[in-house]
């Protein structure tokens, strides 16, 4: 997987791809807080397919340099929500949710058109598989961490929180110690895998 970052005569395809998987991410996590009563990402410019809306120049840095990185999260108010808890955890699927649905719709179209245009394709398809299985790791300011947290008793959730100050810490010492990748390659063989299986049933 390294490789696709390797590639400077795939950079033309590298980009787009990138920039699709972050802004559907971080759309998703907007647009369902949005039905869920939330205008908060409605009313901050956060509901729009203009990626640079969506891109947080210190987690594409690091998505080049360190092989893993992050977007802008998509703001949102739980208060809004008629189930606090119910809501954070819908919200924080939305963005994996969205990237794998996109990683499905790409092995759909490389399986039904033989593969026409599989270099963008088959880097969105990566790119989205990725980003789905980092953003599940439970670390602040990831998308698991809030998921974890809202599956916990409050008086456990408060304590979790306590510890949202080194997230980033904690990711950094994970991808420089090689963790990160320990666990995304093995995820990222099972879900892509499980995908072309899925596809292939029906196809």
């Amino acid at each position: 997987m390294d490789g696709i970052f390797d590639r400077l005569d795939g950079f033309v395809y590298i980009l787009p791809a990138l920039l699709i998987s972050i802004t559907f991410h971080e759309l998703a996590h907007g647009f369902v807080a949005y039905k869920l009563g939330d205008p908060t990402a409605k009313q901050m410019g956060r509901l729009t397919l203009n990626p640079i809306k969506h891109i947080d120049p210190t987690g594409l840095m690091m998505l080049f340099f360190f092989r893993f990185g992050w977007a802008k999260p998509v703001p949102y108010n739980p208060n809004y929500f008629k189930n606090r808890k119910q809501g954070t955890l819908l919200v924080s699927l939305a963005g994996p949710v969205m990237n794998i649905f996109i990683a499905l719709l790409s092995i759909i179209w490389i399986v039904a058109t033989n593969g026409i245009g599989i270099e963008f394709t088959g880097m969105l398809l990566q790119f989205n598989i990725l980003f789905a299985i980092f953003n599940m790791i439970p670390v602040p300011p990831l998308d698991g961490s809030k998921i974890v947290a809202s599956l916990l008793p409050d008086r456990l959730e408060a304590y979790f929180w306590q510890y949202e100050r080194y997230g980033y810490l904690v990711l950094l010492v994970l991808a420089l110690t090689g963790i990160i990748s320990k666990i995304i390659v093995p995820a990222y063989n099972v879900v892509s895998y499980g995908l072309i299986y899925l596809v292939q049933i029906f196809i």
